[in-house]
């Protein structure tokens, strides 16, 4: 018999060149009805692979640099930040929170995912599937988000890309209710060794903005707010988001993301002259907020916030104007990223 030779190359993970002892800390293999945690410093932006697992708990209180899920049922299983992408492959009936880069099914039923994901998440070959906004926090998150490379402004979690679309009346995904939280998939672990992360499910206290996303608006009023970099340009775009949230709850946030503009990009999307010198500072932060009633309400939040600095925010200025100028920010966002 003649074997031909093969060029294709073995598989190569991210500890190969590590201590082999440590090889367990990264493979989660073959796990049924256990609870696996990995804690913060414990994977430290290495790759991760859980495979073969079935009604387990898995959480990676982690950044990490990539992870593939493959051939799990009924998990639910947490993944803290990811700096490049997440792969999950012939799972069925599990429930997952995760922050990445990117993120992709293929082969699944029935996953519910709480996601942040920096560019458009895509499913192929796989139906139910859900998704919401990824909802969480605890002690080392933020510095976590910072090691991957992910900013919390930037989440795509509902613009979700179908490879194998089927006719519209059976569509393979939807959005899971806003009034649910994350916990009421994905249970908070219990017990000593979790008590110093302060693990926090209460969207209110997300890291992550809650954002509405692809479902339908509740208004037809919707208003633009553009934070310009100067060191404190995230903190007052938070601060702003929990204000709306506390004094006018029936305001949602519907997207935001934090990019990069040039002089020209803000003439085009604010028609104006006025903010050409505050882009070149550095990403500047875009907010949409929707309600009855929303450029008003963003107006006085705004004037509020700001009262007593120098900084500077572009508001949209009426009901009209605010929707061409979300239009163009946003198609300018998603361009720039290559969504």
């Amino acid at each position: 018999m003649h074997l031909e030779e093969t060029t294709d190359e073995p598989k190569v993970y991210s500890w190969d060149k590590r201590d082999k002892s440590n090889v367990e800390n990264f493979i989660i293999d073959g796990k049924k009805g256990e609870t696996v945690s990995r804690l913060p410093g414990t994977v430290n932006g290495e790759q991760i692979v859980i495979q073969n697992c079935q009604d387990s708990n898995i959480y990676i209180f982690d950044h990490i640099a990539t992870v593939s899920v493959d051939d799990c049922i009924n998990c639910n299983i947490f993944l803290g930040p990811i700096k490049s992408s997440v792969f999950i492959r012939d799972c069925k009936q599990c429930r997952v929170a995760v922050a990445c880069q990117q993120f992709r099914t293929r082969d699944c039923f029935q996953v519910d995912t709480f996601l942040l994901c920096g560019t458009q998440p895509i499913i192929e070959s796989s139906s139910r599937m859900k998704f919401a906004c990824f909802s969480f926090n605890y002690k080392e998150l933020e510095q976590q988000f910072k090691s991957s490379g992910l900013s919390i402004f930037n989440n795509n979690w509902s613009n979700i890309h179908d490879f194998t679309p089927v006719p519209e009346e059976d569509v393979n995904f939807s959005y899971i209710p806003p009034e649910s939280t994350l916990s009421d998939f994905v249970p908070v672990p219990e017990g000593a060794e979790f008590e110093s992360l302060q693990l926090s499910p209460d969207p209110n206290a997300s890291l992550v903005p809650q954002t509405w996303g692809r479902r339908r608006k509740l208004s037809d009023e919707s208003c633009l707010v553009v934070f310009f970099n100067d060191g404190s340009s995230a903190e007052r775009a938070i601060r702003l988001i929990h204000s709306l949230k506390a004094k006018n709850p029936q305001c949602v946030l519907v997207q935001s993301k934090e990019i990069l503009m040039e002089p020209d990009d803000s003439r085009r999307v604010f028609e104006s002259e006025s903010y050409i010198t505050a882009v070149q500072g550095g990403p500047v932060i875009g907010l949409e907020f929707n309600c009855d009633g929303c450029v008003s309400l963003c107006q006085a939040a705004v004037v509020e916030l700001m009262a007593g600095t120098t900084g500077l925010v572009f508001v949209s200025q009426s009901a009209e104007a605010a929707e061409k100028q979300v239009e163009a920010f946003y198609n300018f966002a998603d361009m720039q990223m290559g969504i």
